[in-house]
């Protein structure tokens, strides 16, 4: 589209076919933040799971068997939190530490909650802390992270659906008027003074573009 809109040439579209693996990588980060947010949202109901079966006195690790019972009913087993819990749950039955299991966990999902709470879960497994209480603490601040996150996607959203439909009103004007008054764009394709310009023009959309995702990309 680039390459039809600003210059009408396959040597254009050959220059500039490395923006794929930009616009690639960009998809990669939205489907990880994405991710990301979904397995804050599944780990804040397994931390509330937690908390009814501590409650009900079992220990940590028959806690953790109930609360995946719970994750399956709650986002089904191809979720991204009941997988996490069924490799935990084998690895316990191996011989392998809870703690380093939910700090390796942590360490893989690249969630700054989870990575805090597994440190803090290992100090506290280890000193003998009070299990329930802490891992209370944990969801009354990734809920309150969560609610935050979501006012502030409220307030925004208007905003990314303008940024939405600017990013497409260029194309579609150049579209309209190519289809309304054919070869009107002439004069700017195919020589060097009309090159230079739309090199300009191209410079100045991509600037706007990335100007506007990052106001609008607003993180707690």
């Amino acid at each position: 589209m680039f390459a039809y809109i600003f210059y009408r040439s396959m040597i254009a579209f050959i220059i500039l076919s490395p923006l794929i693996f930009f616009i690639i990588k960009k998809e990669k980060k939205k489907y990880t933040e994405k991710r990301k947010t979904d397995l804050s949202l599944q780990f804040r109901e397994l931390m509330n799971s937690l908390i009814a079966s501590l409650g009900a006195g079992y220990s940590i690790e028959n806690a953790f068997s109930r609360s995946y019972q719970d994750m399956i009913m709650l986002f089904g087993e191809k979720s991204y939190i009941a997988p996490e819990i069924s490799y935990m749950l084998k690895a316990i039955k191996n011989n392998r530490n809870i703690e380093d299991l939910l700090y390796d966990f942590g360490e893989r999902s690249g969630v700054k909650d989870i990575k805090d709470f597994a440190e803090i879960f290992r100090i506290a497994k280890r000193s003998g802390g009070d299990m329930p209480y802490m891992i209370r603490q944990t969801v009354d601040i990734i809920s309150d992270k969560i609610e935050v996150s979501r006012k502030i996607s409220t307030v925004i959203s208007s905003k990314k659906m303008e940024q939405s439909v600017m990013n497409v009103v260029p194309f579609g004007i150049v579209l309209y008027i190519d289809a309304s008054s054919p070869g009107f764009f002439d004069s700017l394709y195919h020589n060097p003074f009309g090159i230079m310009i739309m090199t300009i023009v191209l410079v100045i959309y991509i600037f706007a573009y990335l100007l506007a995702e990052k106001i609008t990309d607003i993180s707690l």
